[in-house]
């Protein structure tokens, strides 16, 4: 099953950006409560452990509405401006409560009662589904939970976004200030490939979660439900940055929020990405990483020797010493000289030396792959 965004090649012009302090700090909290999916921000988990034992409780009461899901009304709008986190949570709190009460309720029921395209509010209406609500959310949360998004959505969205101002002040706030340059700067980095590459060219950079096909002008997300979106003349894609949503990207194709990805912003995708060590280093330590192949090294630094002059000095065969410095020679340590009969083997200088520095630069490099 997949979502289908319908995008001309050429409409760049459809394309909004934002970024967000309330949808930042929700999608830090699904990486507290699912922290095996977020390596990259381990730093950010232990940090977490100072919080306060009443807030942990609070976040753990929540964590099943973010831990596979993001409510889809922390979507931002593409405002051209950047809103500050009370104007944000000054906005969230005029959200029609039914549609809240849906959010909150989505993660709850998979697959969605009733089947068809969309999500019917109706539904949460129904004695079976009001019912297994209430079971759910007693496994999940707490009484007051439950009685909240069966028949207060209000309530529940001014606790939840009391949880968020509790967040916000003993730890996000700061977060926020470090991470708001990055998510600016990875506006402009992804508004530049569009530029130059246009939006399927900037897409490509987040395969295998987007997948595209600029000829059919289409991209698409595996996900549990069959959607296709036309984003036409009049509407928006919105593409928002994020430093907490790697290893995922987030999708809505649902109205009222916009339409649109919150993907990994650029340095976090950096960051993320393997570290390959060159093969020539490679090849040098695994040439080292055995004690016959470095008895030999050990002799032939004294001076060149043959194989039949290393063999018994070693302490193997001629044809299994052979084997040793033919992968010796491979890795660049060794050069080969005949010298009448004898093939004598030579350390070639200043090799073993640049290994260190090597092994350093790659150890210590800010990003190995560039």
């Amino acid at each position: 099953m997949t979502i289908v965004f319908r995008v001309p090649a050429g409409g760049a012009e459809r394309v909004g950006f934002a970024y967000s302090p309330a949808m930042e700090a929700v999608l830090s909290l699904h990486v507290l409560v699912e922290p095996k999916h977020h390596p990259v921000q381990h730093g950010w988990v232990r940090a977490m452990r100072k919080l306060s034992p009443a807030l942990k409780r609070e976040i753990e009461a929540f964590s099943y509405a973010v831990r596979s899901y993001f409510p889809e009304f922390l979507f931002p709008r593409p405002t051209g401006g950047l809103a500050d986190f009370g104007s944000e949570l000054a906005g969230l709190r005029t959200a029609d409560p039914e549609l809240v009460r849906l959010e909150f309720a989505v993660p709850l029921l998979s697959p969605w009662p009733g089947g068809g395209e969309g999500r019917d509010p109706h539904v949460l209406r129904e004695p079976e589904v009001r019912a297994l609500l209430r079971e759910r959310l007693a496994r999940e949360s707490d009484e007051a939970m439950a009685a909240m998004l069966l028949d207060d959505p209000r309530a529940l969205l001014e606790r939840f976004l009391s949880l968020l101002e509790r967040y916000w002040r003993e730890a996000f706030e700061e977060e926020w200030a470090r991470i708001e340059p990055e998510l600016a700067a990875g506006v402009s980095e992804a508004g530049h490939q569009i530029e130059q590459r246009g939006l399927y060219g900037m897409l490509r950079g987040l395969w295998p979660e987007v997948r595209s096909d600029r000829q059919a002008e289409r991209f698409w997300l595996e996900r549990p439900h069959d959607h296709e979106v036309a984003i036409g003349p009049d509407d928006t894609l919105l593409l928002a940055p994020s430093a907490y949503v790697w290893p995922h990207v987030r999708v809505n194709c649902d109205g009222p929020w916009p339409l649109g990805l919150v993907f990994p912003v650029s340095s976090i995708a950096r960051e993320a990405r393997p570290r390959i060590p060159p093969a020539q280093l490679v090849g040098m330590l695994r040439a080292l990483a055995d004690d016959t192949r470095l008895r030999a090294l050990r002799l032939i630094a004294e001076r060149p020797r043959s194989t039949q002059e290393l063999a018994p000095l070693v302490g193997v065969s001629e044809a299994a010493l052979s084997k040793h410095l033919r992968v010796l020679a491979d890795a660049g340590l060794l050069e080969r000289r005949r010298e009448g009969y004898y093939v004598l083997y030579r350390l070639l200088p200043g090799q073993v030396a640049g290994l260190a520095p090597s092994l350093e630069s790659f150890l210590h490099a800010t990003d190995p792959n560039d």
